[in-house]
């Protein structure tokens, strides 16, 4: 069979649906068989090969009641063909990868989005191109996972039993303030002296008075403070001098790196509550879930 020959001056319109159409027949030499893999109606693989067969002008089976057999010249074909189809789809996929990305819809609370996800998110991103993710840092809020969420990094008050979970670290909270604030702290017998101004995350309003009775330092003027709604706003109120905030431990590095926050005593707030990554059970063997819970606990899991 000269097959380069009957395509080159035959027939230009023979369709690609229709040389896949016969590639499956051929393999399963089974019309039915191809129409369950196709999704098509068994007449209509049957339709699609005799019009090919009619545009080449070779018979491509022999048919019998019950078998259905590849003639000489739908070998020859099916060997010729077969290898470009493969191809074709081999380009096709390459080409359409960015339709095939799975999605992963991430909530992770912002002050830990800010200072230790998003740096190094590009890792991630970079490692897994084929994962579309999205994130919402919009929700302050603690021992909660969004209903639109896939998984979540976020603070609970003991672990969240009706979710998987994973212990990323307990919650500590360290006394800071502005350098220039702590050159003016001045501690006399237990007692802070002066004036001494609170910075105060509205979800934890008790937690200079519980500071205070742990170090045993007493600070003044619990009335003089400034409440915020967002763990954000509080380390940015305390770096320009508004008063002592109490900040993650956990997620200010760069703030007392850079000196933009200090130190105000060593000693820190130990919680109840820690930082958990989550998921809905039912999605934990996911395959996008999965590889990034791994990438979350390699760089966020730790007992600091």
């Amino acid at each position: 069979m000269q097959f380069e020959s009957s395509m080159g001056t035959a027939n230009r319109n023979i369709s690609l649906r229709a040389m896949r159409v016969f590639c499956v027949a051929a393999k399963r030499e089974s019309f039915r068989e191809a129409a369950e893999l196709l999704f098509l109606t068994s007449s209509a693989v049957s339709h699609q090969i005799k019009q090919l067969e009619t545009d080449l002008g070779i018979k491509l089976f022999e048919r019998a009641p019950r078998s259905l057999h590849l003639t000489a010249d739908g070998t020859a074909l099916y060997d010729d063909i077969r290898p470009l189809i493969a191809d074709f789809d081999s380009v096709i996929t390459q080409h359409t990868r960015t339709q095939q990305l799975r999605s992963l819809r991430i909530s992770v609370q912002p002050f830990f989005a800010s200072e230790l996800f998003v740096p190094r998110l590009p890792e991630f991103v970079e490692q897994h191109p084929d994962i579309d993710i999205s994130i919402d840092t919009s929700d302050e809020s603690p021992e909660k996972h969004p209903t639109v969420a896939d998984v979540s990094i976020r603070i609970f008050k003991s672990p969240p039993d009706t979710l998987a979970f994973d212990l990323l670290f307990p919650l500590r909270l360290m006394p800071t303030a502005s350098p220039g604030f702590f050159e003016g702290v001045r501690v006399r017998a237990g007692r802070i002296i002066g004036e001494f101004p609170l910075v105060v995350h509205e979800s934890r309003p008790k937690a200079w008075q519980k500071w205070e009775r742990a170090s045993r330092i007493k600070v003044p003027n619990h009335d003089n403070s400034i409440r915020l709604d967002s763990m954000i706003a509080v380390a940015r109120a305390a770096e320009r001098g508004l008063g002592a905030a109490l900040v993650p431990k956990q997620l200010s590095d760069s703030w007392i790196e850079s000196c933009s926050l200090v130190r105000l005593f060593d000693h820190e707030l130990v919680t109840k509550d820690a930082y958990y990554f989550v998921s809905r059970k039912e999605d934990q063997n996911k395959e996008e879930v999965r590889v990034f819970r791994e990438w979350v606990l390699q760089n966020f899991a730790d007992d600091r």
